[in-house]
């Protein structure tokens, strides 16, 4: 193992054992519905993240598989959780103040800084943008605790009670982007070149960057990753629809990606946009964020057609 590796499997092990302490939480519960299936979903999961490395991909694929089911079946369930008490919350907001955002700055910031460093010092090759991260994460961490003097213990507690609360919807980016890199992969954008040089009209300009901009839409609505859409369509539409009519690759790739977000605001598979934040801000509605964003989204998509057809020819 290189030590860019070994530094992603301590931090692999680290996010395994807290999925473990998820569900404990279920396995402690005496109230906790579900609690079977619960409880083997995370520490299933908890096996692929710790054990990954060293396990044959069947077997990481079988995982993957049963947590698929368990999820099909509705089978994870949210555990009691101390909850703060919102009096209380209130009081430690007004005295921390804007200075609770100071710590996801060191995230991103660190994550940009540290990612940067590793590229451009041979010696700190193994600061890729994975380990970059988690290390900002950790910075950003420490940071919190001396903003809010609160417990390290406290981390563990209210990190657990949150992914909780975010549920299986958590994983779903990873499992999506491998999806997108499948479809590549299975040349599912030669199909839809296909279809799509039955629909458009030959030389229509406007017709062509309409279709690709909803098809990027579209899909991503159904992956859920506008990045995993962009490969698919714009291999199968964007390259020999509109490139290939003489389009600007530099605009149309843009713009096209961009199309793309207009569907990450409409679809529940965009779970690191749309539902987990809702599950982070207990909202009663898991799918509200989503409903006042589609005519915002909507919008847009006209917005980017036209802007690609004035645009990039």
């Amino acid at each position: 193992m290189t030590p860019a590796n070994i530094i992603a499997e301590v931090f692999y092990v680290i996010i395994g054992i807290i999925f473990i302490l998820v569900g404990l939480k279920a396995l402690k519960d005496p109230n906790a519905q579900k609690k079977g299936t619960t409880v083997a979903f995370w520490f299933i999961l908890a096996f692929t993240f710790i054990c990954g490395y060293w396990l044959p991909k069947w077997i990481t694929g079988l995982a993957i598989v049963a947590m698929a089911v368990i999820t099909g079946i509705k089978g994870v369930a949210q555990s009691a959780s101390d909850v703060p008490d919102p009096k209380v919350v209130r009081e430690r907001a007004d005295a921390i103040g804007y200075k609770i955002f100071l710590p996801s700055l060191v995230l991103a910031l660190g994550a940009v800084i540290l990612t940067t460093i590793g590229a451009k010092v041979p010696a700190m090759n193994w600061m890729t943008a994975n380990n970059s991260i988690c290390i900002s994460a950790v910075l950003g961490m420490i940071l919190v605790l001396a903003l809010t003097k609160a417990s390290p213990s406290y981390g563990v507690t209210d990190g657990t009670r949150l992914m909780d609360n975010v549920g299986p919807t958590g994983i779903l980016p990873q499992l999506l982007t491998a999806l997108g890199s499948l479809f590549t992969k299975a040349g599912v954008g030669t199909v839809i070149a296909g279809f799509v040089a039955s629909v458009v009209p030959e030389g229509n300009k406007l017709a062509a960057c309409a279709v690709y901009c909803i098809a990027m839409a579209v899909f991503t609505i159904i992956m859920g990753n506008g990045f995993a859409a962009f490969s698919v369509i714009t291999v199968g539409i964007g390259i020999p629809f509109v490139i290939a009519q003489g389009a600007n690759p530099i605009i149309v790739g843009a713009l096209g990606l961009t199309a793309g977000y207009c569907g990450t605001l409409c679809t529940p598979m965009a779970a690191n946009f749309n539902i987990m934040p809702a599950a982070l801000l207990e909202v009663k509605n898991k799918y509200a964020i989503i409903k006042s964003q589609v005519p915002v989204a909507l919008c847009l998509l006209v917005i980017h057609i036209i802007l690609m057809y004035v645009f990039a020819f």
